[in-house]
């Protein structure tokens, strides 16, 4: 996991970061959400190699907006053959996921989410 956590925060860290302060140019909405979102998660994943499992929903979220834009948007714009070239940038920028589906400690990530009791909304009373 830390490992994964450095190679995200290396590779987006770079990438991302080096994208927006040497190519100014104006970008689309989508990517600029894209861009912002990535940028974030590489300065988490520096935190998350101190810490891997308290930041593991981080990682989860990855997967799951990475999966929904793969396969929700890209693959039904693939399959018409009509994918335009940002988002086809963007497909290319998250298919690397696929290693974090096998990175991610899934039984730990069950046990402490869904079968870990809830925290109380409230205190108890003393």
């Amino acid at each position: 996991m830390r490992l994964l956590f450095l190679l995200m925060a290396v590779v987006m860290g770079t990438g991302v970061w080096g994208q927006k302060l040497f190519q100014p140019e104006p970008w689309p909405s989508s990517r600029i959400i894209a861009k912002s979102m990535l940028g974030a998660l590489a300065v988490m994943s520096l935190l998350a190699v101190r810490y891997p499992l308290q930041i593991l929903p981080l990682m989860v979220f990855e997967i799951i907006w990475k999966t929904t834009f793969i396969l929700l948007f890209f693959v039904p714009a693939w399959l018409k053959g009509a994918v335009p070239p940002d988002m086809q940038i963007l497909f290319w920028e998250c298919i690397g996921i696929v290693v974090a589906y096998l990175a991610v400690p899934w039984r730990y990530f069950w046990v402490r989410y869904f079968d870990h009791p809830s925290e109380p909304w409230r205190k108890a009373k003393s």
